[in-house]
Formats: C-alpha cells, sequence, structure tokens
C-alpha cells in the first residue's frame, strides 16, 4: 500500500511538472501551478483549452494559438490582430469594425462576458484600440474604441466590470437634438504595469502613465503621471508609490 501510493505521488508530480513546463513554454515565463488543484480539474481544464484552440484556429482560420470559446461572438474579424496565445472567454463579443482595427499583442486574455464594441455608429466609424502583451481583461469589461481610440500597455491587468469610453456626445447647439450634433473624442491611454480595480470607469481624455494602481470604483478622466495610486469620483492621486 505504501510503494502504491508513493507510486500515486511520483506520477502527480511528474504531471504537475509536465503541465508547469507546458504552460511555461506557451507563456514564455515560468509559471507554476498551484499543489492544491485536483488533477481531475486540472484534466478538464487542458481538455477546455484544447477544444478552445482548435475552435479558435479554425473560426479565424490561423496557425497560431488562439483560444477562442465557442460562445464568443466575434464581428468583422478582418480587423482582428493578434499574437500568441489569445484567449477570448466564454460569451464575449467583440465588433473590431473600425479604421485601425483591434490589435493584440501576446497573450492577451478577456475574461468571460467582456464586450469590446468599436464602432458604435456606422454615421463615425471608430479609430481603434491596441491592447499590449501580457494583459488580462476581467470579465463583465466595456471597450469602446470611439472616435478618440483607447491604448493599454503591457503587463496591464485589468479588474471585473471596468469601462472605457473614449468619445463624448457634443451638444453644444441647443437648437438641435443632441443625438444629431455628432461626436468627438480625444482618447484614453493606459500605460504600462497598471492595475485597474473592479468597476472602475475611464472617461474620454483619461491618460495614466506607467505603474499606477487604479481604486475601486474610480472614475478616471484626467492625465495623471508615474507610479501613482489614484482612486474617488472624479479619481485623484492617493498616493505616490514610490513613497509608499
Amino acid at each position: 500500500m505504501v510503494e502504491f501510493n508513493g507510486m500515486g505521488m511520483n506520477l502527480r508530480k511528474f504531471f504537475y511538472k509536465s503541465i508547469n513546463k507546458l504552460i511555461s513554454k506557451f507563456k514564455k515565463e515560468n509559471f507554476t501551478l498551484d499543489d492544491n488543484i485536483p488533477i481531475s480539474y486540472l484534466i478538464s481544464f487542458l481538455w477546455s483549452k484544447i477544444f478552445c484552440c482548435i475552435y479558435g484556429m479554425i473560426r479565424l482560420l490561423s496557425f497560431r494559438r488562439v483560444f477562442i470559446h465557442p460562445t464568443a461572438t466575434i464581428k468583422c474579424s478582418s480587423k482582428l490582430r493578434f499574437g500568441r496565445n489569445f484567449t477570448v472567454g466564454r460569451e464575449c463579443y467583440i465588433n473590431a469594425l473600425s479604421e485601425e482595427g483591434l490589435t493584440c499583442g501576446d497573450n492577451v486574455s478577456m475574461g468571460f462576458h467582456t464586450h469590446i464594441d468599436l464602432t458604435g455608429s456606422l454615421k463615425n466609424i471608430a479609430k481603434g484600440i491596441k491592447i499590449g502583451n501580457n494583459v488580462g481583461l476581467g470579465s463583465h469589461g466595456h471597450y469602446g474604441s470611439g472616435v478618440g481610440g483607447l491604448e493599454i500597455g503591457d503587463d496591464t491587468i485589468i479588474g471585473n466590470y471596468v469601462s472605457f469610453h473614449p468619445e463624448n456626445h457634443n451638444y453644444s447647439d441647443l437648437s438641435i437634438p443632441i443625438r444629431l450634433q455628432g461626436v468627438s473624442g480625444k482618447g484614453i491611454i493606459v500605460g504600462e504595469n497598471c492595475w485597474i480595480g473592479a468597476k472602475a470607469t475611464f472617461l474620454d481624455g483619461a491618460e495614466i502613465g506607467n505603474g499606477c494602481v487604479v481604486a475601486a470604483g474610480a472614475i478616471v478622466k484626467d492625465k495623471f503621471p508615474d507610479n501613482v495610486i489614484i482612486g474617488g469620483i472624479p479619481a485623484r492621486i492617493l498616493k505616490d508609490r514610490k513613497a509608499s
């Protein structure tokens, strides 16, 4: 019995070690699984990934590794460009119609129910969205491009229910309905290595530097330097990361 248990432990260690090597190779960075994850869960997870990879490569006619859940909706895929390990989760919606399209770097993942709608009206086609390498988009987020465009830097992580709105309705003429006055936009820029908390909202003209942390629920509409913690409505600098 002891010998059998010892053999089982060795097989478990070999399996986990093999998975760690496989994921590290795919992601181009060191990756280590938590030892408490059951093997049954891992097998189910790997099977789901293999299925989504096969479906994704067929769906996007690509020889690159892409992982697309069958319940995801992708429109205007000709305007979609992506790097290695592009992952689109369950029930995501992507409409890439725009001038510059949706460009994603390596290891970009979209949590379930992510909503990316670059163009909201056929009267004014949007600019486009650029997402850097190693960016994780949390679930239930809304990412608009508008006429201003949206840029998200490398290694940025974004929480759930975060939204970006790089466009405004014009409203200065009182004699014309607001809906008929068109739109304008400066765009939104998010630097590299940022952490965006859940339910944060970015409005047109917002710009945060590299290494910023945005508190949950913040409404960001101004420009902020590198390495600061911001929060509030409207967002303001709460702390300098270097000082802390």
